[in-house]
């Protein structure tokens, strides 16, 4: 494997973190206000700002986004997938 197509590997690995920290950081601002539905973009951009402010990876991730339009589709089918599972939870609880 050259280097070029290794830092690309390690680079989407690293993006792939920094969203899962940014699903799990979301999903803990919706438990904290007690699983209210609809706000499942806001809380997205909420806990993206807050894993982001300080993160040193801050820069790739957003030139990943900048670079990557199927990643934006990516970020869509996340916050979906992230809503049915605040859709599910609380069909549970209910």
């Amino acid at each position: 494997m050259d280097s070029d197509t290794r830092r690309q590997k390690q680079q989407a690995l690293m993006t792939e973190l920094i969203e899962r920290k940014i699903r799990l950081h979301a999903q803990h601002i919706y438990d904290q206000r007690g699983q209210a539905e609809g706000l499942a973009l806001q809380d997205w951009v909420e806990a993206e700002s807050q894993v982001l402010e300080n993160s040193i990876l801050a820069p790739l991730y957003r030139r990943s986004r900048a670079e990557n339009p199927a990643s934006e589709e990516f970020e869509n089918s996340d916050n979906r997938r992230f809503e049915e599972t605040n859709s599910c939870c609380s069909e549970a609880g209910a």
